[in-house]
């Protein structure tokens, strides 16, 4: 059992999480139906490729990603190696990155923190908790049992041969630094992320 659930913290965040829960709920779901003719990106692990989308038309394709070495599937565990599947928001754009560009998504998310809980990764405290602590910010915990500092990013100073024959990636999206570099024109923070 998660004892930190108990410290004055952890209740503070339960508590937070019920109050702000709905109105971080209905936040999402504006932004989602909003986005009808907004930018969003797929990634599609079965083609090896990422496609920059409004609604349902291909602005441009990138083919010839890399993702976790493990594939793309139910992202359960930090150190997995896998590429989680569902639905995310870029989060984060930090200014500095061994990687050339990275684009932060937001893992864990709500999905992913209800999944590990359903199938008993995480138990109901520590599933309480992270719930809270979603319900204060735009970036979730990195540092959970899940794991966490996923994105798309390029390749930076990786090697390009490797790139194209290997999935090579903890978890994240590669692309080239080419590719990574035109891809920034089309994404922001909020930016929707579905990979499959």
């Amino acid at each position: 059992m998660n004892r930190n659930a108990y410290s004055p913290r952890g209740i503070l965040l339960v508590a937070i999480m019920l109050v702000l829960g709905p109105v971080h709920s209905a936040r999402s779901l504006e932004s989602a139906e909003a986005g009808g003719s907004a930018i969003w990106l797929l990634v599609d692990g079965a083609s090896r490729e990422l496609r920059v989308m409004r609604g349902e038309h291909v602005l441009r394709r990138f083919p010839g990603i890399s993702v976790g070495r493990a594939g793309i599937g139910a992202k359960l565990r930090n150190g997995d190696e896998v590429t989680p599947t569902g639905e995310f928001r870029i989060a984060w754009i930090p200014s500095k990155t061994q990687f050339h560009r990275f684009f932060g998504i937001d893992f864990p998310n709500q999905g992913a923190v209800e999944r590990a809980r359903e199938v008993g990764v995480i138990d109901r405290s520590t599933h309480d908790q992270l719930l809270a602590e979603l319900a204060l910010t735009q970036v979730p915990p990195q540092d959970t049992v899940l794991g966490g500092n996923l994105g798309i990013h390029g390749l930076g100073s990786a090697d390009p041969q490797i790139h194209e024959r290997y999935n090579w990636t903890r978890g994240c999206v590669a692309l080239t630094n080419q590719q990574i570099d035109e891809l920034a024109a089309w994404v922001g923070i909020g930016t929707r992320v579905v990979i499959r």
